[in-house]
């Protein structure tokens, strides 16, 4: 009966052209999102918190992330679509803070985030242990844990930090973008040489309470310092490779060799000064210009403002893609080992992203490109969220005692 014949052939020919219309990174892309469904992706920095304080005068409903919000690059519907298992919410206030006014700031900020959690209990939850962060993402929703962005946030006292870390937080960044009394800068003057007795202290009494001592930000001589220092793995929250992109908020090689024997792990940036080569000389040359223009017209604020948009408009930025960020990822696995890299976005506490990474649903791209990289299923599982969970675990055990 021919015409059998005829219909089998036709059904093979559908049945392989619908097989072709599924591309490769179609095929990845299912892929990276299992994965992500195996594993929480443990995202180290997001500082919607700060755009609350910014925007809405801390009010969540201004701001209200169980809606879309087309000019933040968080909400709810986005978190689940980039199957983000675990956020870090930065509680940053800004380094000219000092004194009461950082404490109180910092204070505030940790309520926000509390507020927030409460106020989505059928999507986030308070996560204090890497255990907690399993649960709650067993349970479907996104486990949500505070980073502390900046050594001013305790004022120079081990007992504001204690209560910091009593209030959920679970990392504090040594220093911001200036120096503080006890710990430099990567982005200031050299004051200390790196850690002071007093941050040493700082980093023993984080490692006695089982909190994260992140490290970006800090100059190379704190981040030597704190390695010597430390008897736990350290973190850098949102941070990229220094010998792919030469600013100072990135980790240079020689802190990258020293990771395995810590066992801490770079979370890497979707910073795009600190991910591109070009964006970070167009950076550089805009900082010259601002400064160029605020000492022409000191007393004219309004035409800096406009001189600084003509600028901008004869020297579009060429931004950052995917790829790079994709490139500062293989580096630190190639110097420093699989097992000390995640991600660390700073979505929320950047202008600009990097092309093919507009918002926190999209981090199945970034997994689908390791996956077309050739990492397999385990290594990417190590990177998007295992590697942190490993430190985690460490840190919150009971550290062995130093030698005095």
């Amino acid at each position: 009966m021919p015409h059998f014949r005829i219909a089998a052939t036709g059904l093979a020919t559908m049945l392989l052209a619908l097989a072709s219309a599924v591309s490769p990174q179609d095929d990845l892309l299912a892929r990276a999102r299992r994965l992500h469904a195996e594993v929480p992706l443990v995202d180290g920095h997001n500082d919607y918190p700060w755009q609350v304080r910014q925007q809405a005068g801390g009010d969540l409903a201004k701001l209200d992330i169980s809606k879309p919000q087309p000019s933040l690059h968080t909400d709810l519907a986005r978190l689940r679509a980039g199957g983000v298992g675990a956020q870090f919410w930065s509680v940053y206030v800004p380094s000219s803070y000092a004194g009461d006014r950082a404490v109180s700031a910092t204070l505030e900020q940790i309520d926000l985030v509390h507020r927030m959690i409460e106020r989505y209990p059928n999507d986030l939850e308070l996560a204090l242990t890497a255990g907690d962060i399993e649960r709650i993402h067993r349970e479907g929703k996104v486990a949500s844990l505070i980073g502390v962005e900046g050594g001013h946030s305790i004022d120079g006292s081990l007992g504001v930090l204690r209560m910091l870390y009593r209030l959920g937080a679970r990392y504090l960044t040594l220093t911001h973008g200036q120096n503080v009394p006890w710990a430099d800068s990567a982005t200031d003057a050299r004051a200390h040489g790196g850690l002071t007795p007093f941050g040493r202290e700082v980093v023993r009494e984080m490692n006695r309470l089982g909190m994260l001592v992140d490290l970006s930000h800090v100059s190379p001589e704190t981040m030597e310092d704190v390695l010597e220092t430390t008897t736990a793995p350290v973190v850098f929250s949102h941070s990229s490779a220094r010998a792919l992109v030469d600013v100072p908020r990135n980790v240079p090689d020689a802190i990258l060799k020293r990771l395995p024997a810590n066992g801490g792990v770079v979370m890497v940036s979707f910073v795009p000064d600190f991910t591109s080569r070009e964006m970070a000389a167009w950076a550089e040359a805009g900082a010259r210009e601002r400064a160029r223009l605020a000492a022409l017209f000191p007393k004219s604020p309004e035409r800096v403002r406009r001189e600084r948009a003509a600028w901008r408009q004869a020297h579009p930025a060429p931004g950052a893609t995917l790829e790079q960020v994709a490139d500062h990822i293989d580096h630190v696995r190639r110097v420093a080992g699989i097992d000390h890299v995640g991600l660390g976005s700073d979505f929320d506490g950047i202008t600009t992203t990097p092309r093919g990474l507009p918002d926190v649903g999209a981090f199945p791209a970034l997994t689908a490109e390791l996956l077309r990289r050739g990492y397999s299923d385990e290594d990417v599982k190590k990177v998007i969220g295992l590697n942190v969970l490993r430190v985690m675990k460490r840190v919150t055990a009971p550290a062995p005692p130093r030698p005095d």
